[in-house]
Formats: structure tokens, sequence, C-alpha cells
């Protein structure tokens, strides 16, 4: 980004006091590079099967903070793509993202994310407050909507803790949809195509004051009983050894659970289903 002629030096654009946004940055002035600025040309659009999609993430809030976890499969029509896709992402040290809809634009979009809230601290010496977050999150998906109604959507689920909240309601979750709308989610929260199983599995499932095992557990059942009925939705592939990712937020900030602790709670799940094999029942 550096002015074609000044011999290599940065423009002026880069010494005038202006936005804290790096994203209003781009579109003021190079606006081709934002992935969310390339429709097609009119009249064309994305064929469903010609592009990987990402599909089932959920998150749900525990004793500690927020839990956010993604299976690995991404499909283009009825192949499988890819088997390790990463769908979970941290936005900064108390936030993340996980997406499902089109892969290529998800990940631009994760990056211009994470750029956007560390562009903002250096500039403003402060980070965003959570809330201001979500909402900016919101800005950036909206402006991919001419791509969306392209058929290029992506849907991300935005989680993290919050120390302004009151204790009990420091881990957060925030939906949207395909236009930018944004939605506060309570105690669990899925998204992707096999989002309503997800979900099934969690009302039974998810209680306030789970610790980070319970809630991890509770996020594997949910993601397979996903796969169990979504095609598009990848379930624990033991042989492989590829699991799903799981993260969780808290006041110590993000974690990504090692990949030996994610291996056995699914192996355990596994296990169980063995003998239950619609997994376990809702607690009393």
């Amino acid at each position: 980004m550096t002015s074609s002629d000044s011999g290599g030096r940065l423009g002026e654009e880069f010494f005038t006091p202006g936005t804290s946004s790096f994203t209003e940055f781009l579109a003021a002035h190079r606006p081709e590079l934002l992935p969310t600025r390339r429709p097609f040309p009119e009249g064309v659009r994305a064929g469903a099967d010609r592009f990987p999609h990402g599909t089932t993430v959920l998150a749900l809030t525990y004793r500690d903070g927020v839990l956010i976890a993604g299976d690995r499969r991404a499909t283009m029509g009825n192949l499988i793509a890819q088997r390790d896709l990463e769908k979970v992402h941290p936005a900064d040290d108390h936030t993340a993202v996980a997406f499902a809809g089109s892969v290529g634009l998800a990940l631009d979009m994760v990056k211009l994310y994470q750029v956007e809230l560390a562009h903002f601290e250096k500039v403003e010496g402060i980070p965003m407050t959570l809330a201001a977050k979500a909402n900016r999150l919101a800005g950036i998906i909206r402006q991919n909507l001419g791509q969306a109604m392209q058929g290029l959507a992506v849907v991300p689920l935005l989680a993290g803790y919050d120390p302004a909240a009151p204790e009990g309601g420091k881990g957060r979750i925030f939906g949207y949809d395909v236009a930018g709308g944004l939605y506060e989610k309570r105690g669990f929260h899925a998204d992707g195509s096999g989002s309503p199983y997800a979900r099934g599995a969690l009302k039974k499932l998810f209680r306030a004051g789970m610790d980070r095992r319970e809630a991890a557990l509770a996020a594997l059942q949910a993601l397979y009983d996903a796969a169990d009925d979504d095609s598009a939705t990848g379930g624990p592939d033991i042989g492989r050894r590829i699991f799903p990712i799981v993260s969780v937020i808290t006041e110590d900030g993000f974690e990504r659970l090692p990949e030996e602790e994610t291996e056995q709670l699914s192996r355990e799940m596994v296990q169980a289903r063995r003998s239950r094999p619609d997994g376990p029942n809702a607690a009393p």
C-alpha cells in the first residue's frame, strides 16, 4: 500500500489523522483490497457446489467464561473438500470467531477482523469493548452483502469474555445473519447446516455453571449429533485422528484445548455412544 509516485515511500494518507478503523481506511484508499468488495458481474451467481463451505460451529457459556467449537469438514456440493479445516480462530486475547459459509471469504474476513481489532487498540491505546467488537464484525459482514446475495455467504459466530459484565455473565455469545444483523445469544448458540441438531443437543445438555470438562463434552456431543443428521458436518475421525476444535475464553484469555485433551474426550464420548447411540439424556 505505497504510493506509486513517491519512490516507495508511504503516501500522504498514512500521515493524515482519521478513523481508528482499518476497514474504513481501506475502503477510503484501497477498496479493492477488501475481501468483501468483490461481487461477481451483473447476472453471475456462484454455484453452490463450486466453492468449499464450512458447516457447524457452536458456543456455550460455562463457569469460567465461554467455550467455542467447530467441526472440521468443508464440502463442495456432495463432495468432502477438506477434512481438517480450522473454523475457530482467536480475534484477540479475549475474543474468538468461528464461521460457517464460504471458506475462502470467511478466512479473509477473519484476518481482516483480527487486523481491525489490533489496529484500533494501537491507535486508541485501549481495546474495544466486547459490544463494540460485536458491532464492528457486523459492519464487516454487511459489506459482504453483495457477494452473499450471489451465493457466497459467511455467517460468523463471535464469543468473548467481558470483564465489565456482571458476575456469571462474563462469557457472551453473538450470532449474525448474512446481512450483518447482530443478535446476542443466551447460554448457547450454533450456526451452519448442522446447527438445528447441535442446538437440539445443547438444549438438553446445557446447564449454567458447568466446569470446562462438562462444557467441552456438551459441545462434542452436540457436534456429534449434528454430524449424525447432517452430511456436511464431520464427526470425530478416529482413524485419521482428526477431532473438533474446542477453545475457551476466560479471564486469562483465549486458549485452544490441547489436541490430546480433545482426543481423549472424543474417544470417551464415542465409547459411550456404543451403548447409547442417541447420546445422553438431559440432566434431571
